[in-house]
């Protein structure tokens, strides 16, 4: 029996993935969650022994999103394998949740026999990944780094420079300087544009 826990922030949906889950014999969905956050502290709730074998999570979630929750499973729950779902096929979703650990990539829109069929493979050791979207992901670097990245993620939730500077704990002119260098990289016309570039490639 795979042990599955569901994190999706829309409930019609996680309610008819875990409907669709439970179908299989094979599969136990034993626990859902709205979003990220609120599955890291369920998670932290539980015994080792009832811990799930698979976190079933979408990547575009409020609070923390599916990329973020996987790289935290890898570093507090090793034991737990991570398939990510989603609805966009954007090739830089597929190397950070690569880069987090993640064992297998879904589209929400694959036929539910693959989804089935891609969690018992991530059981048995296996990667599962859409063999055109790992082309694309290998095609489509991600040119900014990881603070270009969290600058420019708080600067696209609407932070001034002095707010992003003290969430992250650096300067001001040092927090210019990051999203000056993402907008250049970027080929964008200012902050807000430079984000709107890196969602749309999946690389924030």
């Amino acid at each position: 029996m795979i042990k599955v826990f569901l994190v999706e922030d829309q409930g019609l949906v996680r309610d008819a993935i875990s409907a669709l889950l439970s179908l299989d014999f094979n599969i136990e969905v034993i626990g859902q969650a709205c979003d990220g956050q609120a599955a890291l502290d369920h998670l932290s709730s539980l015994s080792n022994v009832l811990l799930p074998d698979i976190v079933l999570s979408d990547i575009e979630m409020p609070n923390i999103n599916g990329i973020e929750l996987s790289e935290q499973i890898a570093a507090k729950h090793p034991s737990i394998k991570v398939v990510i779902m989603t609805t966009f096929s954007r090739a830089g979703y597929i190397r950070r949740s690569l880069s987090a650990g993640v064992k297998g990539f879904i589209l929400k829109e694959a036929p539910s026999e693959d989804l089935v069929n891609a969690l018992k493979k991530v059981m048995l050791g296996q990667k599962v990944i859409d063999p055109e979207l790992a082309i694309n992901a290998l095609d489509d670097s991600d040119p900014l780094t990881d603070k270009e990245r969290k600058a420019l993620k708080l600067a696209s939730d609407g932070l001034k420079t002095s707010e992003i500077a003290k969430q992250l704990f650096i300067s001001e002119g040092t927090t210019r300087n990051y999203l000056s260098d993402a907008i250049a990289k970027l080929n964008a016309t200012n902050r807000i544009d430079a984000a709107r570039i890196a969602k749309q490639k999946g690389w924030l």
